[in-house]
């Protein structure tokens, strides 16, 4: 059979482009690997990882946070064969929701390993070694990203005791140290579901601040607080080793800008320094398909890789290695394929980091600015001043909003708290309207609400907050 568009990969970078494709009138097949649709991102990453992440708060408020409400419970125990359920039912819930789409959009499914034969052609081969080739117009490659590992440094990742985030949340039980080398996104979400499930958690990181391109107010306090909540930080520290032991592992690293080396002793190593873009197997050599020095697949602006009718998307390009980013990416594609002008605003995509509290951020932080050289101004408010905060025991963080000086058009915005995922994204659509912080400012907001500190903040950059 003949198609319009062959996506390769069913992550949701893939499964959204074939969606949108098939919503649009193009007759779409999508090849995927695994037994299961989702890609990484549903079925071993963001949702068994969020999954993990609420239930363990849940654990932890139980614990240590009820009391101060006057709601005096005995001490919870932990059942985490049965936190690991409602993990796995969340997977299971997530990818049949893709499987339905397909369905309910008359797109075909194709389970086995797909290869680019030649602009128009993809071969699935399947787990008994048998191949069948599909003939379409056009091919979408969105294989999405796999672990990096730690760069000139030799690991046995045996998910076990040395894992990645794939082991990482399908341990079988709380280790007593755990130790984190990489402090980015999954290295703190991960770790601080076991932190609060009663491991000791260590975090070992390249540079001299935690969560890299983040904005620097946000790194430092967000340390100050994982800290106080019984994280420990090595930072500005090189991994050199990462070894079993017959207890466990252990992980020998030394300062970065020199000094003695030091080894720390673990029941389990969770490696989470990045992930690199997965193109193994996919023909693209032989396709004539161009990669990039660091290994990602060449596009236009319009998605377009060097060969006609081969296109490429999500985490095996440019850009944040974003579920969301590739999502978007999936849907303007779809709509250029079929005679539209799809699009992405790549100054607009925000990130989260869904600890406690969360971490959100939309658009440039102070030290893009500022190396950029462009004029702005700073408006903060603190959710110690919030009084829905103060009636939820939700104080810790706070908002950052800066406008360009001249313009006041916001630029970028910043959240630490409880719920700051959610919050994060009028910020965003404040922006892709090009409006100010005195617009944002002016918006009137529920009281008692924690989005009033999203309010204030923007009063305190073009003008002065009320309740401070």
């Amino acid at each position: 059979m003949a198609y319009d568009l062959v996506v390769i990969g069913s992550g949701p970078g893939g499964y959204v482009c074939a969606v949108k494709a098939a919503q649009l009138g193009l007759k779409v097949a999508v090849v995927e690997k695994r037994s299961t649709y989702g890609g990484t991102c549903l079925n071993i990453g963001c949702i068994p990882s969020k999954a993990l992440l609420h239930a363990s708060e849940m654990f932890s408020h139980a614990a240590h946070g009820m009391g101060d409400l006057g709601i005096e419970v005995p001490a919870p125990k932990l059942n985490l064969e049965k936190m690991m359920a409602h993990k796995d039912a969340t997977v299971k819930s997530n990818v049949e929701g893709v499987s339905f789409l397909f369905k309910k959009n008359k797109i075909d499914g194709f389970q086995g390993t797909g290869k680019i034969v030649s602009a128009g052609k993809v071969s699935v081969t399947g787990e008994d070694g048998k191949a069948q080739e599909l003939e379409t117009k056009n091919i979408v490659i969105a294989t999405g990203s796999d672990i990096a590992g730690i760069p000139g440094v030799n690991v046995d990742i045996d998910e076990k005791v040395i894992v990645s985030s794939t082991g990482g949340i399908a341990l079988d039980k709380v280790p007593e140290h755990m130790i984190v080398v990489g402090g980015g996104v999954i290295g703190l979400e991960l770790g601080s579901v076991w932190m609060r499930l009663g491991a000791k958690v260590t975090v070992i990181e390249y540079l001299d601040t935690i969560l890299g391109g983040m904005d620097g107010d946000v790194s430092k306090q967000f340390q100050r607080m994982l800290a106080k909540q019984g994280m420990a930080f090595n930072l500005g520290a090189k991994v050199t080793a990462v070894e079993k032991t017959g207890t466990g592992a252990k992980v020998t690293f030394e300062a970065v800008k020199g000094g003695e080396a030091q080894t720390l002793d673990a029941d389990v190593v969770l490696v989470s320094t990045g992930r690199k873009p997965f193109t193994a197997g996919l023909g693209l050599e032989e396709a004539g398909v161009a990669l990039d020095n660091r290994g990602r697949i060449e596009i236009d602006g319009h998605y377009k890789t060097n060969v006609d009718g081969i296109y490429a998307i999500g985490d095996v390009v440019k850009g944040p290695m974003l579920a969301h980013k590739a999502e978007d990416e999936g849907v303007a594609l779809a709509e250029i394929l079929a005679g539209q002008h799809g699009h992405v605003n790549y100054d607009v995509i925000p990130s989260v980091v869904y600890t406690q509290p969360e971490v959100a951020s939309v658009g440039k932080t102070e030290e893009e600015l500022k190396a950029a050289g462009v004029a702005y101004k700073v408006g903060k408010f603190p959710f110690t001043a919030n009084g829905r905060a103060r009636a939820m025991l939700a104080t810790e963080g706070f908002v950052k909003i800066l406008a360009d000086k001249e313009t006041d058009r916001v630029l970028g915005g910043h959240i630490v708290a409880l719920g700051a995922g959610e919050m994060i994204h009028e910020i965003a659509v404040l922006m892709e309207f090009g409006g100010s912080s005195e617009d944002l400012g002016r918006t009137c907001h529920a009281h008692p609400t924690m989005s009033e500190a999203v309010k204030e903040a923007a009063l305190g950059t073009f003008f002065k907050p009320i309740h401070m």
